[in-house]
């Protein structure tokens, strides 16, 4: 059951990431088409593109692929591919949010930005270049990684948590009518905090053990009094 969680969650994760990159596709060939034409109702339909669609995959991508990281052996910060998805996941859903999401609202209204194309562009290069990151894995581990310590795989309870808060942030945002990931942020901090210290454990734990076996071999390499 655990395995077959787990795959669920990898396959909720290519899905929304392909959507993502599809929407940015879409949202990109709107947009030069708006400021091609001057045709303001291109930008209104990237408007709601980016507002009911767009969003939504972007959090689920965002929030199963830190996840995967968060239940798995792989970690946040133990391996360096790892760590560089993260980042530029994080700098997408900035750009999405504070650059391209008001760019769009205020080009709807007639006042274009040549930030759109160029944010939208940005977002879709990210996107190759992190699912190249997926199948290489390149670069090994990062220093902060201990050889030692490895951390288990999840529950099976949280890969289904996994399912289900994307689901029900969905299903909260077409109710209210505003995509807010809030669970889903909630969530990942929450099981980051609560994995980063389990890790911290297991770590305390391996050196205490690595400190009780040297005096013991020590002691056994003694030569005998008699």
């Amino acid at each position: 059951m655990q395995k077959r969680m787990r795959t669920l969650v990898v396959w909720l994760h290519v899905v929304t990431s392909v959507g993502w990159l599809s929407q940015a596709v879409a949202l990109l060939a709107l947009v030069l088409y708006g400021m091609k034409t001057g045709d303001d109702n291109a930008f209104k339909m990237a408007r709601v593109l980016d507002h009911q669609v767009l969003a939504f995959m972007g959090a689920a991508s965002a929030f199963t692929g830190m996840m995967l990281s968060a239940t798995t052996p792989w970690g946040y910060f133990r391996h360096w591919w790892v760590l560089a998805k993260f980042v530029i996941t994080v700098g997408q859903l900035y750009i999405g949010i504070f650059i391209l999401s008001d760019n769009l609202e205020a080009a709807s209204h007639g006042h274009v930005t040549p930030w759109l194309p160029v944010g939208t562009a940005f977002m879709i290069s990210a996107f190759s270049f992190q699912t190249w990151l997926s199948v290489a894995k390149p670069w090994g581990r990062t220093p902060w990684a201990d050889p030692k310590v490895k951390l288990p795989t999840a529950s099976t309870k949280a890969f289904v948590l996994a399912l289900v808060i994307p689901a029900a942030d969905f299903v909260i945002g077409v109710y209210t009518a505003s995509p807010a990931p809030f669970l889903m942020l909630v969530t990942v901090i929450a099981y980051a905090i609560r994995r980063a210290a389990r890790g911290r454990n297991r770590s305390s734990d391996a050196s205490g053990r690595g400190s009780a076996a040297r005096p013991a071999r020590r002691d056994a390499a003694a030569p005998s009094p008699r």
